[in-house]
């Protein structure tokens, strides 16, 4: 191991800067080594209306700008104390170093120039930053030292649940039901909007629902919603905890985490048509996901933008019929909602260098963004939206990222303690007994 403060050969991997482009300025006072392939590995991208591509223009324009420096096949300062570097590596993959690698792939070259690196530099550590971790095993199967890029994960005892219970007389409960508030001094104070089951010590079936005033000091009872909005009624306490986020005026950004089957998609989409059709609180419902390609990228395939998006976005739609078929207004239809703009379903790679004033704006699947696309999507919220972002972290689809650093479990973090966010897990599969067995079992 390095000693402390040591400086360390820094060699990044494409996707790590495609990850974040501003990793370049991540790695304190050790020497940023960039592959020459890996410039033009990310060149590739720079004509996409992707993340991807964005993040490969804004990665060309922080080098262009770095130029000024100095050469940058040189060497140059970087403000936080490091240095930079573009290097050309060996002319092919097998080296004296490595010699079994045979295949000339990027991949290769990254781990031949680790090993170039080291032996230049016996004195201090290189090593490999990547997020394919297929390529951090391979180096360290070559005796290489690789890891991944750490800077915005989360930590294991971040991880927010949202809600809590807490034991109290049965004066106590009736005193809370009367007046409508209950001062949290036995417990000190909590995040703003968390969740609370308040039970009666002295009949522990006998409870109330409350949620954390903004101070954090207080609790107060949370909205009546076993009624149902638009036809769909919560089925459990914790949609009915997501359901008070959801309608909840001055709660504009709300995280609603669960597995398959929980009701995520489901009561978000309720709650968004309720304060667009019924309520009038904002102009329209967005819903939006990531595309995550199994096959040909969109662009290959035919039809219209519509047309291409369908096949992702149907899980969407699924959840829309479900509660417009809910529902005894005739006049609430999929078709007549697009039709009159009160609907709108994009891929999200759509939404970014938009302002969205007066949206309710649903991210679906958001355990598929970037910490970067997070803070992309909200800072797209104008005057009067609301942000709601569902996610099961534990399904994510995307090969460099995981559960420490998807831009979902990243919101949560972030967001505790903000006076206007909240955060619910759905733990209870209610799609039907079937998918409950198969949630648990398989």
């Amino acid at each position: 191991m390095a000693p402390l403060g040591q400086p360390k050969n820094m060699n990044l991997d494409a996707n790590v800067l495609l990850h974040d482009p501003q990793s370049l300025f991540a790695f304190q006072d050790n020497h940023v080594k960039l592959s020459l392939e890996v410039i033009e590995e990310i060149d590739h991208f720079k004509r996409e209306n992707t993340e991807r591509g964005r993040a490969s223009r804004e990665i060309a324009r922080i080098l262009d700008g770095l130029r000024s420096q100095g050469r940058l096949n040189k060497g140059i300062p970087l403000p936080n104390g490091g240095t930079l570097q573009v290097v050309i590596p060996p002319a092919n993959g097998e080296t004296p170093l490595l010699p079994g690698l045979t295949n000339g792939s990027v991949d290769n070259h990254l781990l031949a120039l680790t090993a170039q690196l080291q032996h230049a530099h016996p004195e201090m550590p290189s090593i490999l930053v990547t997020k394919d971790i297929n390529l951090r095993i391979k180096a360290d199967s070559l005796g290489l030292c690789a890891q991944d890029y750490k800077t915005d994960h989360i930590h294991t005892e971040d991880l927010f649940s949202g809600t809590f219970e807490m034991t109290v007389t049965k004066a106590e409960l009736t005193a809370f039901h009367a007046n409508r508030t209950m001062r949290l001094d036995a417990t000190g104070a909590r995040y703003p909007n968390e969740y609370c089951t308040v039970v009666n010590e002295a009949n522990p079936k006998q409870t109330l629902l409350a949620r954390v005033d903004e101070s954090g000091t207080s609790l107060v009872p949370i909205l009546e919603t076993s009624g149902g909005v638009v036809g769909i009624k919560p089925l459990n306490r914790e949609q009915r905890f997501a359901l008070d986020a959801l309608l909840s005026d001055h709660i504009n950004l709300v995280t609603l985490e669960g597995k398959g089957g929980t009701g995520k998609t489901l009561l978000a989409i309720a709650a968004g048509l309720q304060q667009v059709v019924r309520d009038r609180n904002y102009r329209r419902l967005l819903v939006a996901r990531p595309i995550i390609p199994m096959g040909k990228d969109m662009g290959f395939l035919p039809g219209n933008v519509k047309e291409k998006l369908d096949p992702w976005m149907q899980p969407v739609y699924d959840a829309l019929e479900y509660v417009t078929d809910s529902n005894q207004d005739k006049d609430l239809t999929v078709e007549q909602l697009e039709r009159t703009e009160q609907l709108v379903i994009q891929a999200l790679s759509l939404i970014r260098g938009r302002s969205l004033p007066s949206q309710y704006f649903v991210v679906d699947e958001a355990q598929n963004i970037t910490p970067l696309e997070a803070k992309t999507i909200i800072t797209r919220a104008g005057h009067n939206t609301k942000i709601v972002l569902t996610g099961d972290p534990s399904q994510i689809d995307t090969p460099y990222l995981d559960f420490m650093s998807n831009g979902f479990n990243y919101v949560v973090t972030q967001a505790k303690g903000y006076k206007k966010a909240a955060h619910i897990q759905l733990a209870s599969v209610e799609r039907g007994d079937l998918a409950e067995w198969g949630a648990e079992n398989l």
